[in-house]
């Protein structure tokens, strides 16, 4: 029987048939599976069928429709549309046996004969940029469904496309054409959805994105939870909640920690050059117990979401949630955190949400329009980066985000975020000459919208996620960053101290000798240390770019650029803040970053001229340990109660001195000698009577210092001193730091 001979009603009306094989029709499911047409009972399928039952099986040599028992032939219209006639006015459920030339009959379900995967509050959600868990419905979901002819499984396909003529999936199940699977739209969100039975984990796919210009772009999923490794550009089906956590224990006691009062080391990693050929894997093995035996609580991974240049170190994003493949799938990332979470170590990830790659496979442009990006470049580009910046006004575009950190939270269980860039968010001037950029509607150059998104991505997570950090990036003097929202804040937990980082390095860079010309830019920052809640950061920013690494910034021979990164370590450990150390600073590495390459890890080699660099890492090791079981190191970081100087002017001995104060009331001194003189009798006020226990000394020789002898304990003398009752008298040795508490 040919089409001519065909009832017309079976047929599609040649306007809509000829969008549907172009791929640019909004609504196929109207034309393909079951659909009334309104014939009478006891017809003749071919003469007045009630309903029909429609198909396109491209390459396919005959079609069955297979219903109440029994096969009927279906038709082929031309273009590998297949249909058939039914008596019924009710929809059954039915199945396709479709048979490709030489190859086995297969029994396939009809995915045109399912409801829409996401219901009206999904897409009212959508729209009004509230979905929290944007992830469950975009992008691809494994589904199963029960139907009277048994379990039907499959794959939900999503995506936002506002501006297409049209979409459809692409995959090896397909054989890459787009006119096998096109998608519908629902509604006027600009959401394409479709549900394809038999498509499992593991299933490659892009979305097929025909443009208001008629070109076709076939693009990466914005929403693929798994990917191909780079240089592919593919999406991959991830399974369906396969991974079986055993951290209970660890998200349980994190809900109740005010971690910005809490100890917080943390060891910043970038996976790839750690060890060149780690994969989360064998981090677990390698990674996990390194940080336990130095000490370290938290650890920072640079971006682990997929990028395509490694050598952007992940900072330009191009699968918002998928860990990149380099080094392992999802599960394995998962079993990564796992791991770390059972050995007592917080997990921080640096997220990107200040801008994106232009490739033309990724985000950009991504329905033929400035769709993520805003459409004026002088808001939506930035030039410096060679990169697009997210539309923050836009509701969809604020929802992608804030869902995308809470999937990190929820799916991976990470303790922390650190927010990339966000100093390029909040000024629209940002690294832009006049005439580059548009003021807001006040005709000023803060960036209201990405200030408001960073508000409401701050507090939602903080909502739903107690326990977990955010920590700003951030190097201007913008104020409230970690102010709560309430108080028109930013509601960062944390921001990295920039300031402190640059005049600590900049101080630290001078020979001794010329220091004490400068002693205002270390002892600057207890002027501002309690006016937002911060890091010190000493990143992998300032070890690369012809920086030089820390050793090398350090003046003098090998013994003094050794005591000088102590003395650092030892000033940086006792001052208010959290600590943040890049991988190799740890031991002192002597050449710059390069992420192509792993860390030096000859310069802490058992063997004879690295003794500098494993005393650093010893010290290092017990700065930690010290740090962790002290109180008055962290539990005060963020009040001024926390801190008092014993001794913050004397400019000519390039000696600072202060008492860290704990929440209990028990006190720490640490006294930081940055000259290259010793003094052995130094006098120093002391803020309570009693005996002083060393507990840290930088000079000692199991750390490569000098080794003075110096005493255990010191008994305060009841002589007045800098304005306190007591004083003690110390052996303080050239270049070092000592901490001394309260002998119990």
């Amino acid at each position: 029987m040919t089409a001519q001979d065909l009832n017309p009603s079976l047929l599609i009306p040649e306007q809509d048939r000829r969008r549907l094989l172009e791929c640019k029709h909004h609504a196929p499911h109207d034309f393909y599976g079951w659909h009334s047409i309104g014939g009478g009972k006891g017809g003749s399928t071919s003469e007045s069928p009630a309903s029909v039952v429609r198909t396109r099986q491209l390459g396919a040599e005959r079609v069955e429709l297979l219903v109440h028992g029994e096969a009927r032939e279906m038709h082929d219209t031309g273009d590998d549309i297949w249909v058939a006639g039914l008596e019924d006015e009710l929809a059954p459920d039915y199945r396709f046996r479709v048979t490709y030339p030489g190859a086995t009959p297969r029994v396939i379900a009809d995915g045109y004969h399912f409801l829409p995967t996401l219901g009206s509050l999904d897409l009212h959600l959508i729209s009004e940029g509230r979905h929290e868990r944007l992830w469950e419905v975009l992008g691809a979901n494994e589904r199963s469904y029960t139907t009277t002819l048994g379990q039907v499984n499959g794959t939900s396909f999503a995506v936002w496309a506002p501006n297409a003529q049209g979409v459809a999936v692409v995959g090896e199940f397909c054989g890459w054409n787009p006119n096998q699977y096109p998608m519908r739209t629902l509604g006027s969100t600009g959401v394409w959805e479709i549900f394809i039975p038999g498509i499992e984990a593991g299933a490659q796919y892009k979305f097929a994105v025909h443009t208001a210009d008629g070109t076709r772009v076939d693009k990466a999923d914005p929403l693929a939870k798994q990917t191909l490794c780079p240089p592919e550009t593919v999406s991959v089906v991830a399974p369906k909640g396969g991974y079986e956590w055993g951290d209970e224990e660890w998200m349980q006691r994190r809900v109740g920690v005010d971690a910005t009062n809490a100890p917080m080391s943390v060891y910043e990693c970038h996976i790839g050059s750690w060890k060149q050929g780690a994969t989360y894997t064998s981090l677990r093995e390698e990674l996990v117990p390194y940080l336990v035996d130095n000490g370290f609580t938290h650890v920072e991974f640079l971006p682990v979401a997929e990028h395509p240049f490694g050598g952007s170190w992940g900072y330009q994003v191009s699968g918002y949630y998928a860990p990149t493949a380099r080094w392992g799938t999802p599960d394995e990332f998962r079993a990564l955190v796992d791991a770390l979470h059972n050995a007592g170590i917080g997990v921080i990830v640096d997220w990107v949400p200040a801008h994106f790659p232009k490739d033309a496979w990724a985000l950009a442009r991504f329905d033929g329009t400035a769709l993520y990006e805003h459409p004026d470049w002088r808001r939506g580009e930035q030039k410096d980066w060679g990169t697009y910046v997210f539309d923050f006004g836009r509701n969809e575009v604020r929802n992608f985000l804030v869902a995308n950190a809470l999937y990190w939270c929820e799916e991976y269980h990470l303790d922390g975020l650190r927010v990339d860039a966000v100093a390029s968010m909040l000024y629209l001037d940002y690294s832009r000459e006049p005439g580059e950029w548009l003021p807001n509607q006040y005709g000023g150059r803060e960036h209201w919208e990405a200030v408001q998104f960073l508000q409401e991505m701050n507090a939602t997570v903080h909502r739903t996620h107690p326990g977990v950090v955010t920590i700003a990036e951030e190097s201007t003097a913008w104020p409230g960053v970690t102010a709560q929202t309430e108080a028109d804040g930013l509601g960062f937990s944390l921001k990295w101290n920039m300031g402190w980082m640059n005049d600590t390095l900049e101080y630290f860079s001078l020979d001794p000798i010329h220091r004490s010309h400068h002693h205002n830019e270390i002892t600057f920052s207890l002027v501002y240390a309690f006016s937002e809640r911060y890091v010190l950061p000493f990143s992998h920013d300032e070890v690369v770019h012809g920086k030089g690494s820390l050793w090398q910034r350090m003046p003098g021979d090998d013994w003094n650029k050794a005591a000088g990164l102590r003395a650092l370590y030892g000033y940086m450990f006792s001052h208010p803040g959290k600590q943040l150390l890049f991988m190799g600073c740890e031991w002192g590495q002597t050449t710059e970053w390069d992420e192509a390459h792993s860390i030096n890890w000859d310069n802490v080699a058992e063997t004879w001229g690295h003794e500098y660099h494993r005393g650093i890492r010893r010290l290092v090791r017990d700065l930690n340990l010290v740090y962790r079981d002290t109180p008055a190191l962290f539990s005060q970081d963020n009040s001024p109660m926390g801190f008092q100087w014993l001794k913050g002017d004397d400019a000519a001995n390039n000696l600072l001195a202060y008492t860290r104060w704990g929440a209990d009331g028990q006190p720490l001194i640490a006294v930081v000698n940055l000259s290259g003189t010793s003094l052995p009798a130094y006098r120093l006020g002391a803020p309570v009577a009693g005996e002083w226990e060393l507990v840290i000394n930088t000079d000692d020789a199991i750390y490569g210092g000098a080794g003075n002898d110096l005493p255990r304990r010191v008994a305060t003398e009841p002589t007045s001193w800098d304005g306190l009752e007591q004083s003690l008298q110390l052996h303080v040795p050239a270049l070092s730091v000592q901490w001394y508490k309260l002998a119990q």
